[in-house]
C-alpha cells in the first residue's frame, strides 16, 4: 500500500475468463493487492519431501474423535 489512506479498501485484481471458468489474471496480481507468496516455494518443497504417504493422514472431527479416510468395501463392484 503506497497511500496510507486505502489501508481500509481492497480491490480485486483484474479476471480472465467468465462464469464459472472465471479466475484472477496471475499477471495482475501484485503484492498492492495481497498476492505476495513469498515462502510459497519453499513451503511446497518441505511438503513434498514429507515422509507421510497421504493414507495415513487422519483429521479430527468435531467430536474429537479421528476420522480416517474411508476403506474400500469388501465384494462392492462399481
Amino acid at each position: 500500500m503506497t497511500d496510507p489512506f486505502e489501508k481500509a479498501t481492497s480491490t480485486a485484481p483484474a479476471t480472465l475468463g467468465e462464469g464459472c471458468l472465471s479466475r484472477y489474471d496471475p499477471a495482475a496480481l501484485t503484492p498492492e493487492n495481497g498476492a505476495n507468496f513469498d515462502g510459497a516455494a519453499a513451503l511446497w518443497r518441505e511438503l513434498q519431501q514429507s515422509e507421510m504417504p497421504a493414507e495415513r493422514l487422519v483429521e479430527k472431527g468435531a467430536e474429537g474423535e479421528v476420522n480416517q479416510a474411508p476403506q474400500a468395501v469388501q465384494g462392492c463392484t462399481t
